[in-house]
């Protein structure tokens, strides 16, 4: 299905769809500086193919969705929360699995607790609650990004270069980095955007404490997928929302970095199809 551009309670939001709609929905929500061609369209594919109708889209201020004035984000977590129920709306659903990564993992969480009506489980990537004495992001990340304001947004060959090393610094040890695979991804982003500078905003955002804090609040079963080696948001992060969340498996990705290594889908997505499929089971 192609992409749709459409506008929900005065927001504009771009969203694609795969599967059958009369299967189980699964919702994409990606992490930061990202947009929705970060879910690989065989990643979605994939996971369409084990009988789900998986939707992906852009978050605010990437991708083709709305942006802002770089420097000046206009919203908050919980209004990027709020997203994700205006895409079930527009499509219908009332009830979806949510698998986010990263950032996106940090709105999975708020989701379920700021509308629990919605979601039926999470599957929770690269991400955390950011509890209190959890180890901080390794210095070569802080160094690398702060390199972004050097960045010239207009430039497309510096903005793709930029992308490019910033998936390599995050990747672990377990598979070879594919440079072109990336390259072509970075690409395709830069191609879609509306605005590449505005992406910078998602690290001013604000918000979500008041529910990061009640993770253990999340009434859904949950599965925490983390890589040993992310450099970003390290391994002790994903055993601690484990821990926190009562209703939560681990599953470990030895060597794996803060990516989704088209190496790893294969455990990906078996692990989050049987998670859904157990959560109906069970109840």
């Amino acid at each position: 299905m192609s992409e749709q551009l459409f506008e929900v309670n005065g927001i504009e939001l771009c969203a694609e769809s795969f599967g059958n709609p009369e299967h189980p929905a699964i919702l994409l929500i990606m992490g930061a500086q990202a947009s929705m061609v970060w879910w690989e369209e065989d990643f979605c594919r994939r996971l369409a193919a084990k009988g789900y109708f998986n939707i992906r889209y852009d978050n605010r201020d990437v991708g083709r969705s709305v942006t802002y004035e770089p420097g000046n984000p206009e919203y908050t977590f919980e209004d990027m929360a709020d997203d994700a129920t205006r895409i079930l709306d527009h499509f219908g659903i009332a009830q979806a699995h949510i698998v986010g990564i990263s950032m996106g993992g940090m709105l999975t969480q708020i989701l379920a607790l700021r509308h629990p009506e919605r979601v039926l489980t999470v599957s929770l990537l690269s991400t955390s609650n950011f509890a209190p004495g959890l180890p901080p992001m390794e210095d070569k990340i802080m160094d690398y990004f702060s390199k972004a304001a050097a960045t010239d947004w207009r430039n497309v060959a510096a903005v793709i270069t930029f992308t490019v090393g910033k998936w390599e610094i995050l990747a672990g040890s377990k598979h070879p980095f594919d440079e072109k695979r990336i390259y072509d991804l970075a690409a395709e982003e830069v191609k879609r955007s509306r605005n590449m500078a505005s992406m910078n905003n998602h690290g001013m955002v604000t918000g979500g404490e008041t529910y990061l804090v009640r993770t253990g609040d999340i009434d859904v079963p949950a599965l925490v997928i983390h890589g040993t080696e992310d450099p970003i948001i390290p391994y002790e992060h994903g055993v601690a929302l484990a821990r926190a969340i009562p209703k939560a498996v681990l599953l470990t990705l030895e060597g794996t970095g803060h990516e989704l290594h088209h190496k790893d889908w294969d455990t990906i997505i078996d692990a989050i199809s049987n998670h859904t499929t157990l959560s109906y089971r069970t109840r």
